[in-house]
């Protein structure tokens, strides 16, 4: 496990579609890369190296399918079906699945379904290499928690961070009574896998009156947060707090778009101290935080359930994650006169 100058987990690994190890749990579609000089364009070859090394150290580069490399281990808390269209296309990219919840099967949205292993040059050469599309257990638990808490959701919405699917958003946009839902990614390329996601879905007629678009927000970047400053009243991301340099860079994103009377949810494991680190800087930044462990009762009868019978692919640390919610603080009286 790569560690950053804080000392945390830093998981810059999209080895396979899914990752492994302690780093398993993201996928190259979630992770930030750099879309020009402005907000940065170092970290891509840093983000190479770092891919390629921990490619050498596994006991997987000895054997025949060096080039494939095994998909992560706890995949799924059960919380939907995914069921084939039954639409065939020539091309891999063409292959859509209904996401449908288990406890609220009326609500369900299309994606885009490509769960083969990722090429280890495919990703090499291309590090934002975003062909498989996958849906991690943070983003199915807040998409879950989305729909049973769906009256709590209003006015305008907005998803940080949420790679190829932005499931979480879609669900808001499919069941909840909101004006606007905007899914976000620093990646243009989900992004542009989202868009084709947000079309079927119109066309499905998914959204009713719900206005939903997408767009590249980049948390570091000014000109992508300066345009949707103090817009939502409700922000909401999924397990994306292990990367050391972008994580002060998210909670200003947090505190600067949210609204005056705004709420963030963010859910995410501990993974170390990546989760301490966030809340800590959230509230130097002037947030209130509070942290939740049993959130919802499907999600920790699972996460019980994993643990009482001692699966050895599913980690706490890494795989249950918690939901933060953060609000701004009173803000300051101004005696001037």
């Amino acid at each position: 496990m790569e560690r950053g100058s804080t000392g945390s987990a830093e998981k810059t690994e999209p080895v396979s579609s899914c990752g492994d190890n302690n780093n398993e749990d993201r996928c190259a579609a979630k992770t930030l890369t750099s879309r020009g000089g402005t907000c940065g364009a170092t970290h891509v070859a840093r983000a190479r190296w770092t891919l390629l090394r921990q490619v050498l150290r596994q006991k997987q580069a000895d054997g025949p399918e060096v080039k494939e490399v095994s998909v992560r281990r706890f995949a799924t808390f059960e919380l939907f079906i995914r069921e084939p269209l039954g639409e065939h296309s020539n091309t891999s990219d063409d292959q859509w699945v209904e996401y449908k919840s288990v406890f609220f099967p009326e609500y369900s949205a299309f994606l885009r379904d490509n769960l083969g292993p990722l090429r280890v040059n495919e990703v090499l050469n291309s590090f934002d290499n975003t062909g498989n599309v996958c849906v991690w257990p943070s983003e199915e638990v807040m998409a879950h928690y989305c729909l049973q808490n769906h009256h709590m959701f209003k006015g305008a919405v907005c998803e940080l961070g949420g790679g190829m699917t932005c499931l979480g958003g879609l669900m808001v946009a499919v069941s909840a009574d909101v004006k606007e839902v905007l899914l976000s990614d620093g990646n243009e390329k989900s992004i542009q896998n989202v868009r084709r996601l947000v079309e079927k879905n119109r066309q499905a007629g998914k959204f009713g009156s719900t206005r939903v678009s997408s767009r590249v927000v980049r948390w570091d970047c000014e000109v992508d947060i300066s345009v949707l400053e103090d817009h939502f009243d409700i922000i909401m991301c999924a397990d994306c707090l292990f990367l050391d340099q972008y994580r002060a860079s998210l909670v200003d994103a947090i505190r600067r778009l949210l609204q005056p009377n705004g709420m963030a949810l963010v859910f995410a494991p501990l993974r170390g101290e990546t989760l301490s680190l966030f809340c800590e800087l959230a509230q130097q930044a002037g947030l209130c935080v509070s942290q939740h462990q049993q959130y919802d009762a499907q999600v920790w009868n699972v996460h019980l359930k994993m643990l009482r019978e001692g699966k050895q692919a599913y980690d706490e640390n890494i795989h249950y994650p918690l939901l933060i919610t953060l609000t701004k603080g009173p803000q300051p009286v101004n005696h001037a006169q």
